[in-house]
């Protein structure tokens, strides 16, 4: 019986072939990490969401050249995990007295 992370690295490279992006090279680890961390600080259905948009972005960063795609990945990553992180403690922040409301 394979591991589950034989697993998840069997299906992203079917995927990835899918795709014709054989050559792209991901960390699992950090993805499922970013959805951890959006799970855990926004909401569960957060996850899936979080990884997507940072997936869609940093593809949108290399498609055009503007970054190579392992940078352009840790980018998007980063970004969508420093944002879910401090997502919790900006929500549960109380507002001070006569702060706007936004």
């Amino acid at each position: 019986m394979k591991s589950q992370d034989e697993t998840l690295e069997e299906w992203s490279r079917s995927l990835l072939q899918a795709y014709d992006l054989e050559d792209v090279q991901i960390d699992v680890n950090a993805i499922l990490s970013l959805a951890g961390v959006a799970a855990h600080s926004v909401v569960r259905p957060a996850a899936p969401l979080t990884t997507f948009i940072a997936g869609l972005a940093a593809g949108l960063a290399a498609g055009p050249g503007q970054a190579p795609d392992a940078a352009a990945m840790n980018a998007a990553l980063d970004r969508a995990r420093t944002l879910a992180a401090d997502y919790d403690s900006a929500a549960t922040e109380p507002k001070s007295a006569g702060a706007p409301v936004e």
